[in-house]
């Protein structure tokens, strides 16, 4: 048998305010339906209706009044009070009501009655209600003692007939003596067998986890303290305690429990007694658990799915109208309502939408008989399938609509429509305006088989080639490609037969009169033929080779005026020069013919002065075209800049600052160091003049790793590690086509005389020889930085060489050792020979390579070959590898100022070979020979 509703067993009870409070309508107050009022609400209500004493419920924040029979007959307003405002009806219930929703107990005493006030609270400590009673009263004083007994029989009354009313397990705590007398819901509802018990015994059954917080919250409330409700917030009140907490069961599985309860106090104010209730939450919780489960999918669902969903109350005027109450997000994607159309009625909302949406809604809404229909409307642009029931109550007029926008394929069923109407003449219309292209295109259109086949050509291959359309159908068109294209093109028709449509493709095609056009093609397979369009580019073409000459012509009178350039540079700087040579070579002839020897040496050191800039020039002019021969060596480039200091201070002069900055544990590179150090000075030269009125040149080192990604970026760049130096200035900086140009020969950016634009080229050269590369970076204004990036060396490091201090006794030759000279300049030749002789070797001289080799053939003792590089007949590596075939351990010094085959010199010497650049001085010729002579071979 089920439980009757909460309804229902307000209807059975007998007073005789149970009818009318069942037969109110309550679903149009603030309350609703009695079946879902809250448990403290329907218990007040079922105690009202119990007692024979006035009592009377305010509810909420509107003060919804309930009151019994004996608080009716006190009520003038009865019976229009039940369910209104309590404070519009009952003038001196009011100030209580407030009082008590203030959370302060209040009272009153009238003619007849006194009435007490007490706060309601909700399981969180919140006032949600006033309760109040009414005692009848008389105004002697000979009665009052009688009346305290009466209102103590009547408070005893009211407290048994909640705990027999109620469900909750109601407790009566006497605070002086711990006794604690239960209602038999300690029974159903845990599982105890209904007794009187201690405190301690309830707070055993605390779970220890909540049982310290609720002991805290109860002796709070007891002892007067702020916080009543454990929460720690200081909330609470000195009367009224709640709290939730883990109640165990009799058969130790645990309860989740709301706990309320009132602290009664004598005349001096101390706690003497505690009153409560306890709800069980378990089902609740369970309930409210699968009730949010339930929510959130019901929610995820409403809020994902892609129909359209709504609710709408329906209003049966004698106009329909209805309103959308809920709905979900694709409801506005699909109709086009705004946000703000969720609570009007639609009439107002959208006064153009059509009467066939009322009509339908309302009728689902009186019948009760689902839908299903399709319906365009007009005012929306759009068409829906729909599908209306309505849902919950008769009365409550709410129809829940599920639909989609089905306009597309509405449209798309109505072009269908249309399509099939028109498509005779369409088809014909169409067909007619391919014809005419075909006919009076310009560009030659073809249909072909795979295989090459013609089936149909346009009029305009008459026209572009000549062929009349008999002369093609039927022939293959590879036999009018050109005998270079026809590989080609066959794989074009391959492709096509494979379904690859020819964007563009090119070749050459046969006219009637034996010449040939160029036509560039597009092409579609279909239908298992060729479809094609020809575009003749011939004109396009001509003028491409014609730019294309032009262009070479170009770059070759630059090609000339950069030599010119050259040319012209070299020969103002070597007249320079010469003339310091020459001059002080003629000034020495007329000194010695004099007989006046004491100025000799200062024209001597003049003429080498000018002598070795001349060949500084001759080594810058070599790196620029890399073909300068190297001598590399695995260098510190750290030591190196370091090494360089004074030079650099002395050179940049004192306007500007220097700043040198090294890396820790950097690594070696492999380069010519003499080159290294011409280089970072010139960039230090360039980057003073950068400064004219002063500024800071910073000198760095570090190691670099530069990856593929960096490398892939830019141009002639190897990943790996690199040694980098960097060289900065505060300078003017360079403008974007100044850094695109520094690297070119004969660039400047300088004053004409103050420049020849070889410095940049020749260290760009001597770093793409050392197997690294240069990078500038600059902004105009803000100075440059140029970096030069050598390649890491993982070898032994070279050790510091000596400074050359002219010939000693270390140069001459120990056992009088032979060495042959092949050299074809007889001033140079006869030079190295006196030089040899001088030091005590014993010299053999060749002029060319065929004699040297004579030479190195016989049997004669040769302890060392000094050949020219560049010798006529034979060269210099070609006479070194013929001798070491008779001679395999023969040591060889090369001489060299132009090395077609060795740009780096570890790259063209054997072990046993060295190199000397020309011009070179006599004491380092003399030190390498020795060098060479000394190694063990």
């Amino acid at each position: 048998m089920s439980t009757p509703s909460f309804h229902e067993q307000i209807a059975r009870m007998r007073d005789p305010m149970a009818v009318p409070i069942a037969r109110h309508d309550w679903s149009a107050s603030p309350l609703g339906r009695p079946d879902a009022w809250p448990p403290a609400l329907r218990t007040l209500v079922g105690l009202m209706l119990a007692s024979d004493q006035a009592m009377a419920v305010a509810w909420g924040p509107q003060r919804t009044l309930i009151y019994n029979h004996a608080y009716a007959d006190r009520l003038a307003g009865h019976p229009a009070a039940l369910g209104r405002d309590a404070r519009a009806v009952d003038v001196d219930l009011a100030p209580l009501i407030e009082r008590a929703f203030a959370g302060e107990p209040a009272s009153h005493r009238r003619p007849g009655i006194a009435l007490s006030c007490t706060p309601v609270c909700d399981p969180d400590g919140t006032v949600v209600g006033a309760f109040a009673s009414g005692i009848p009263s008389q105004d002697t004083g000979a009665r009052r003692g009688d009346r305290a007994e009466e209102a103590r029989r009547e408070t005893e009354e009211r407290y048994r007939l909640v705990a027999r009313a109620t469900n909750d397990a109601v407790w009566d705590w006497r605070i002086a003596d711990g006794h604690v007398i239960w209602n038999a819901a300690l029974a159903t509802l845990f599982g105890h067998p209904q007794r009187d018990t201690d405190a301690d015994w309830w707070l055993d059954h605390i779970h220890p986890d909540d049982r310290q917080r609720v002991g805290d919250s109860i002796h709070a409330v007891i002892d007067g303290e702020a916080d009543s409700d454990g929460d720690g917030n200081g909330d609470g009140d000195r009367v009224n305690w709640s709290a939730e907490y883990r109640f165990r069961r009799a058969d130790g599985s645990h309860a989740h429990v709301l706990d309320r309860g009132t602290v009664l106090r004598d005349e001096s104010g101390t706690a003497v007694r505690m009153i409560g209730a306890m709800l069980d939450l378990t089902e609740r919780r369970r309930m409210g658990e699968r009730l949010r489960q339930s929510e959130a999918r019901y929610r995820t669902l409403f809020e994902s799915i892609e129909s359209g969903f709504c609710v709408v109350e329906v209003r049966l005027d004698a106009r329909i109208d209805y309103r959308v109450i809920e709905a979900n997000p694709a409801f506005h994607r699909q109709t086009g309502f705004p946000e703000d159309v969720i609570g009007r009625w639609l009439r107002e909302a959208a006064p153009a939408l059509e009467e066939e949406w009322y009509d339908i809604y309302g009728r689902v809404a009186r019948t009760g008989v689902p839908e299903r229909f399709e319906q365009g409307s007009i005012a929306l642009g759009r068409w829906f399938d729909v599908y209306a029931f309505r849902i919950g109550e008769a009365d409550d007029r709410r129809v829940a609509i599920l639909f989609n926008d089905i306009s597309a394929r509405r449209n798309a069923e109505e072009q269908l429509r249309q399509l099939n109407e028109t498509l005779e003449a369409q088809v014909a219309e169409r067909t007619a305006d391919r014809d005419r292209m075909w006919r009076l295109s310009t560009d030659i259109m073809l249909v072909a088989q795979f295989e090459g086949t013609i089936t149909a050509v346009n009029p305009a291959w008459t026209a572009l080639l000549g062929w009349q359309e008999q002369d093609l159908i039927g022939r293959s068109f590879l036999d009018l490609v050109h005998p270079d294209d026809g590989a080609a093109t066959a794989d074009a028709a391959a492709a096509l037969s494979d379904g690859t449509t020819i964007g563009r493709f090119e070749n050459r095609y046969r006219t009637r009169d034996h010449g040939y056009r160029w036509i560039s093609w597009t092409a579609v397979p279909g239908a298992g033929l060729i479809h094609a369009v020809g575009r003749d580019v011939t004109a396009e073409r001509e003028r491409q080779v014609a730019l294309e000459a032009a262009q070479e012509q170009l770059r070759q009178a630059q090609k000339m005026e950069a030599v010119g350039q050259l040319t012209g540079g070299i020969a103002h700087d070597f007249n320079n020069l010469l003339t310091g040579v020459i001059g002080s070579l003629d000034m020495m002839q007329r000194r010695i013919a004099r007989g006046e020897l004491d100025r000799i040496e200062r024209y001597a050191t003049t003429a080498m002065t000018s002598a070795n800039r001349a060949a500084a020039l001759t080594h810058r002019l070599l790196a620029f075209s890399r073909r300068q021969p190297l001598d590399p060596k695995p260098v510190n480039a750290n030591r190196l800049v370091t090494g360089m200091e004074e030079l650099l201070r002395r050179t940049i002069g004192e306007a500007v600052r220097l700043e040198i900055v090294t890396a820790g544990g950097l690594w070696q590179t492999l380069c010519d160091p003499h080159q290294l150090e011409s280089a970072i000075l010139n960039l230090a030269i360039n980057a003073r003049d950068a400064m004219p009125t002063g500024g800071i040149l910073t000198i760095e080192t570090c190691n670099a790793h530069l990856d593929g990604a960096y490398a892939a970026r830019q141009r002639d760049v190897r990943p790996g590690q690199y040694v980098c130096i960097c060289v900065t200035d505060t300078g003017t900086g360079m403008t974007r086509e100044t850094i695109e140009k520094a690297f070119e020969p004969f660039f400047t950016t300088k004053p004409i005389g103050q420049g020849t634009g070889l410095g940049l080229s020749m260290i760009y050269g001597f770093a793409r020889q050392s197997e690294g590369y240069a990078r500038i970076y600059s902004e105009l204004g803000q100075g440059s930085t140029i970096k030069l990036y050598l390649p890491r060396h993982h070898g032994a490091a070279d050790q510091d060489e000596a400074d050359a201090a002219g010939l000693t006794e270390e140069h001459r030759a120990e056992h009088g050792e032979v060495v042959l000279v092949v050299e074809d300049e007889t001033a140079v030749r006869d030079l190295v020979v006196e030089l040899l002789q001088e030091l005590g070797y014993r010299a053999i001289e060749a002029s060319d390579g065929p004699s040297g080799l004579q030479l190195l053939q016989s049997s004669l003792h040769i302890d060392l070959l000094v050949t020219d590089v560049g010798l006529p007949g034979l060269n210099g590596r070609q006479l070194a590898d013929a001798a070491r075939q008779h001679r395999p351990g023969l040591k060889v010094l090369f001489m060299t100022g132009y090395a077609e085959n060795a740009a780096v010199a570890n790259g063209f010497l054997d072990p046993g070979m060295a190199m000397i650049t020309k011009p070179f001085a006599i004491d380092a010729l003399a030190t390498r020979i020795r060098d060479i002579i000394g190694t063990e071979g």
